[in-house]
């Protein structure tokens, strides 16, 4: 585990994002693995100003997303296909029928968890990019979730409620449950991409990168990965 510590959440952007693009240089058909919340927008924007700027193309590259709200389809403002095209897809030349989200209004949620994983299965991400939650979560993988899950359907805690009510107008519009990628459909990226910012994650982060590896901190799984590239600002690595 590689952890790289820079002085603000600008830098982390533009560091994630010189990752991310070099992936795409060495192999224009790569599987991007993205995620969605606060923590990757700046890597997001910088890409964005690559693509625009001709450095990088989008054009032949595949993208699986973490996760999605249960009962929010793809046009509401608060779901993760909406934040991914206005975030990135709307701005580079990427092909959206090579762009998947879980489908969290399918008819059968079982079904489409189960449709999810065959897909991620079929296209390995050569680089799985993710934020790590104020509990150690990644994607929606809450504490407890044990570590050979795949896709599947979550009850979102209090905490993780608490922490991504602050997109809401108000928490009780934050949904309850939430279709996420498991922690061994992650681990199975050939290159794992984290990111953190604030003193908020510093627990998480220590958690992560030097607190035993079990359940209890879900990204502490990560250690156990052979290529993982960890960045912070200084905030979030002061328990380091």
């Amino acid at each position: 585990m590689k952890v790289i510590v820079v002085e603000n959440y600008q830098q982390i952007g533009q560091l994630g994002a010189q990752i991310i693009a070099g992936v795409i240089k060495n192999n224009p058909n790569a599987v991007l693995g993205l995620a969605t919340g606060t923590s990757p927008i700046g890597i997001y924007q910088n890409l964005v100003e690559m693509c625009q700027k001709g450095e990088i193309s989008f054009a032949n590259v595949k993208t699986v997303n973490l996760d999605e709200y249960v009962g929010l389809d793809g046009t509401h403002p608060q779901s993760y296909r909406y934040f991914m095209n206005d975030n990135l897809f709307n701005h580079v030349d990427i092909d959206k029928a090579n762009t998947f989200v879980p489908n969290g209004v399918a008819e059968n949620l079982q079904e489409e968890c189960t449709r999810y994983t065959t897909l991620v299965n079929n296209s390995v991400q050569d680089i799985q990019l993710l934020g790590i939650g104020s509990n150690g979560h990644i994607a929606f993988n809450e504490p407890g979730t044990p570590f050979e899950s795949t896709t599947h359907m979550v009850n979102l805690t209090e905490n993780t409620i608490k922490d991504n009510s602050r997109l809401f107008d108000d928490i009780s519009q934050v949904p309850t449950k939430a279709l996420t990628m498991g922690i061994a459909n992650i681990m199975n990226a050939k290159h794992i991409l984290i990111v953190a910012n604030g003193k908020n994650k510093a627990q998480a982060v220590y958690n992560m990168v030097k607190g035993q590896v079990n359940t209890t901190c879900p990204a502490s799984v990560l250690q156990n990965h052979p290529d993982v590239t960890v960045i912070v600002d200084k905030d979030a690595a002061s328990l380091l």
